[in-house]
């Protein structure tokens, strides 16, 4: 699948307003919420940057723990 970068700044256009309305190249799609914006934003940006040869971005989960003296 190939994206624009019209769409991707279309959907950050959209998402920083709190739209949930995007509209760009003559295609006008409408998704449920922020949350689906979101997502389909971070999916193109990865998509972009593993296709340009840079690393998709890692999520990652910190722990700590207090240690018993």
């Amino acid at each position: 699948m190939s994206f624009s970068q019209a769409e991707l700044d279309a959907l950050r256009r959209a998402y920083a307003a709190g739209a949930l309305v995007v509209e760009y190249d003559g295609r006008r799609l409408t998704y449920g919420n922020a949350a689906d914006l979101l997502a389909r934003i971070r999916f193109i940006e990865g998509q972009m940057a593993t296709s340009s040869g840079g690393s998709r971005p890692v999520a990652g989960k910190a722990s700590f723990s207090r240690g018993r003296i």
